[in-house]
Parts: C-alpha cells; sequence; structure tokens
C-alpha cells in the first residue's frame, strides 16, 4: 500500500524496524518537501516488497555503474517522474537513503545517484573510502550527509 509522506507531521511509518527510525523519517520528509516546494509533487513511497521493478532498476544502475551491491534490507521506494526527470528512491533499514535523477529528452542530460545518510548512522562498507559526505542541516532530519556521482551509461 503507497503512503504520502506527511513533511508537517513527520511519521516513522514504514521505518519502524530501522535503527534510526526517526532519523530516517525526517530524511524522508525532507525529500516529500523539497518535491511539494519545487513541483508541487506529493512524494509517496511503497513497501519495497511490492516495489521489485524499482528495486531491480536501482540495483542494475548501482551495479553496472560502480559495482556496489547494499546489504542492508530497503524498507520503502518510490519512483515517479516530475517535468523531464525521472527519480527512484529506495529507503533502507540501516538510515541510508539512494536516489536516482535521470532527464529525458534534454539536450544536456542531468543523470546521478545521490547518497544521504541520517543523523546517527555510520557510512555503509559498502560506500567506505569511495566517497566523500557533505553535511546539510535540515530542520527535519538535523544533520544529513550526501555524495553522488554522475550515471555515464543508458538506464
Amino acid at each position: 500500500m503507497s503512503y504520502i509522506v506527511d513533511f508537517k507531521n513527520v511519521s516513522t511509518v514504514g521505518l519502524e524496524s530501522s535503527p534510526v527510525a526517526e532519523a530516517l523519517a525526517g530524511l524522508r520528509a525532507n525529500e516529500a518537501r523539497y518535491f511539494m516546494n519545487k513541483y508541487k509533487h506529493e512524494f509517496t513511497v511503497v513497501p519495497a516488497n511490492e516495489s521489485g521493478e524499482t528495486l531491480n532498476y536501482v540495483n542494475r544502475i548501482l551495479k553496472e555503474e560502480r559495482d556496489i551491491e547494499f546489504a542492508a534490507k530497503p524498507l520503502e521506494t518510490s519512483r515517479f517522474q516530475v517535468e523531464n526527470i525521472k527519480f527512484a528512491y529506495v529507503f533502507y533499514e540501516d538510515g541510508l537513503a539512494i536516489n536516482v535523477m535521470y532527464t529525458v529528452d534534454d539536450p544536456k542530460p542531468k543523470r546521478a545517484v545521490g547518497f544521504k545518510l541520517s543523523e546517527g548512522m555510520e557510512v555503509p562498507k559498502e560506500l567506505e573510502g569511495k566517497f566523500k559526505f557533505a553535511r546539510q542541516k535540515s530542520k527535519l532530519a538535523g544533520t544529513i550527509r550526501g555524495s553522488f556521482f554522475v550515471i555515464k551509461g543508458e538506464y
């Protein structure tokens, strides 16, 4: 069942099994606020066990681009298009959030994978030493650490 993320009343619905559930819920709400403010889009998530296609898409990009496979359990996903940009999100039990941004019909395509770490979680071993993380303050999520890489292939 899908769930529209409320960024005014942050809830851990769907994320309860995470050791950093409150921070991950804040991170998810931070994303929801961004999409509402920028695109007037309601950020909706689906349980990972109901969204195999989205998981396969994100996992394929991670594997083919950087040979990354996460051991953490995926809890929720989101996949949508606003304007000419396709987005896919995966929220993991350990507090990691991954997003794939992929523009379509753009002469200068922007395509990237972003990693955001919830406050209180360690850098996943799959990313240790491979990426530098910048810090960002959020009223909803505390301190978010983020990094990204540019997608080279076609997906």
